[in-house]
C-alpha cells in the first residue's frame, strides 16, 4: 500500500495518546505522518480505556471503550489502526465470555461489535489491528478474569482471523520486551509506556506492515 497522502483514523489507548513521549511529534502516529506524507493522522487515543464496556463502582477510567468510540471518528478514512487490549488485561472487569457473543459488556463480544461496526462505517477502508505489546506484570492474574495479557492477544487475534482483518503482533515482533532491563531502559522505562524511541519502532513496524499490504 502506497501511504502518501492517505488518511489515518488511529484508535487506541494511553500510547496512542502519547503517554510516554516527551513531545507529540514523538507519538508513533506524528512519526509515521512526516516520514510517509500522510495527509491527516487523527488521534482517538485516550488514555486508560479499553476494548470492551465496564460496569464497576469507582472505576478508574469513565471514557467510552473501543467498541462504543469508533461511531465518532470521522468518516473518510484511508485506513483504520486500532490498537488497545492492554488496559482490558490490566485494570479492565469485563468477563471474556466467548467467541459467540456479540455484546460490548464481554471482551470476546466487544471485539465482535468493535470490528464488525468499523467494516460497516468504513467497508472501502484498510482495517488493521496492532496487539499489545509487552509490559510489566504481563503474567499477573486480570482483576475480571484472572488470565495473563496473553490470553487477552489470543483472543483478539481470533476474532481478527474470523473477519479477515490483518493483526501486526507487536507482542511477538516489536522488539520491546521490558523484562530485558536493557531494552526497558531504551524502549520503555515504566514497563507500559513506550517512551520517543519506542514509539519510533512502533512507527517503523507499522509503516512496514501497511506498506506490505
Amino acid at each position: 500500500m502506497e501511504l502518501k497522502n492517505k488518511k489515518i483514523n488511529f484508535l487506541g489507548d494511553s500510547i496512542t495518546q502519547g503517554v510516554g513521549t516527551t513531545e507529540d511529534k514523538y507519538i508513533y502516529l506524528n512519526v509515521m505522518k512526516n516520514e510517509c506524507g500522510l495527509a491527516a493522522a487523527r488521534n482517538y487515543g485516550i488514555s486508560g480505556t479499553r476494548i470492551a464496556r465496564q460496569h464497576v463502582e469507582n472505576d478508574c477510567c469513565t471514557e467510552p471503550a473501543f467498541c462504543d468510540r469508533y461511531q465518532s471518528m470521522d468518516d473518510d478514512a484511508d485506513v483504520i489502526v486500532v490498537f488497545g487490549g492492554t488496559n482490558d488485561h490490566g485494570h479492565g472487569q469485563a468477563p471474556l465470555g466467548t467467541f459467540d457473543d456479540r455484546t460490548e459488556e464481554t471482551y470476546y463480544g466487544a471485539w465482535h461489535v468493535l470490528l464488525r461496526g468499523l467494516i460497516e462505517k468504513y467497508p472501502e477502508a484498510v482495517i488493521v489491528v496492532m496487539t499489545p505489546l509487552h509490559r510489566c506484570m504481563e503474567e499477573v492474574p486480570s482483576i475480571g478474569n484472572g488470565k495473563p495479557l496473553k490470553v487477552y492477544i489470543d483472543i483478539l487475534k481470533e476474532v481478527c482471523e474470523y473477519y479477515a482483518v490483518p493483526v501486526l503482533d507487536l507482542y511477538a515482533t516489536s522488539g520491546i520486551q521490558p523484562d530485558v532491563p536493557v531494552i526497558r531502559e531504551t524502549y520503555m522505562p515504566d514497563g507500559i509506556h513506550p517512551n520517543n524511541a519506542g514509539n519510533r519502532l512502533i512507527a517503523s513496524r507499522l509503516m512496514g506492515f501497511l506498506k506490505a499490504l
